[in-house]
């Protein structure tokens, strides 16, 4: 039987490196993306082709319910074992200058996201007493950062939520944990003064993404079957 590992956000970035390095782990990766089905495909060509693409927009709920049950049905053998609840976006702005939709808009995809994700595969996971549920947030949501109040929140509100349902879960042997990294290396800090902000980071330099998804892959691994409701940071000592 095959192992089923679902990465939200999978197309690019942190996502696309975790889809590689569980597809070498031995998963099945289930690459979720919203719009950029080229990206996604080349995702899958990095896994050499050890998945499929599964496209929804993790903060619409019925669609990702439908998108859900429509692999379920094609897969009535298998189940998610692993969750990377990753998908995210930053539209930064100080509060007193943000748009409303800036708000809902991040809170939707990374907070909401998270619930229309997780809470339809939890019952599989508990039936099977197995389980792994890797969810990202950032350094962000630890220490809140000026420009990101949407985003901090987000980010806050996933590691409180990773908290609380590793408890609900870990009698079924599901571990939640949360992964924060600082500045990594992507598309998403494509723009920012990187030689500042190096100055801020004792390790000198931006994390890669391939350096998260090695974290990732320890936690969703039998070695760490005794770590949950942790949030594990990943930042060059930035932030500790």
């Amino acid at each position: 039987m095959s192992k089923y590992a679902l990465v939200t956000g999978g197309s690019r970035g942190i996502g696309r490196a975790i889809c590689v390095k569980l597809a070498q782990e031995g998963y099945q990766v289930v690459i979720n993306y919203a719009s950029n089905e080229a990206e996604a495909k080349k995702t899958l060509e990095m896994t050499d082709h050890h998945g499929e693409l599964l496209p929804f927009d993790v903060s619409n709920a019925e669609q990702t319910r439908a998108a859900l049950q429509d692999w379920q049905q094609r897969h009535p053998d298998d189940y998610m074992e692993v969750i990377v609840n990753n998908a995210g976006i930053r539209r930064d702005s100080v509060m007193a200058l943000m748009p409303e939709d800036d708000w809902h808009r991040v809170l939707d995809i990374t907070l909401s996201g998270f619930f229309n994700v997780t809470q339809p595969l939890l019952p599989s996971m508990q039936l099977h007493r197995f389980g792994r549920i890797i969810n990202m947030a950032s350094v962000s949501g630890l220490k809140g950062l000026p420009g990101q109040t949407n985003y901090s929140a987000a980010k806050g509100g996933i590691i409180a939520a990773t908290k609380a349902l590793a408890q609900e879960v870990a009698g079924r042997g599901i571990t939640v944990n949360a992964v924060a990294p600082g500045f990594i290396k992507t598309d998403m800090t494509e723009g920012l003064n990187e030689a500042e902000l190096k100055k801020m980071i004792p390790a000198k330099r931006f994390g890669t993404p391939e350096e998260v998804a090695d974290l990732v892959a320890f936690l969703v691994s039998t070695k760490a079957g005794y770590i949950t409701g942790n949030v594990v940071s990943i930042n060059g000592g930035m932030y500790t």
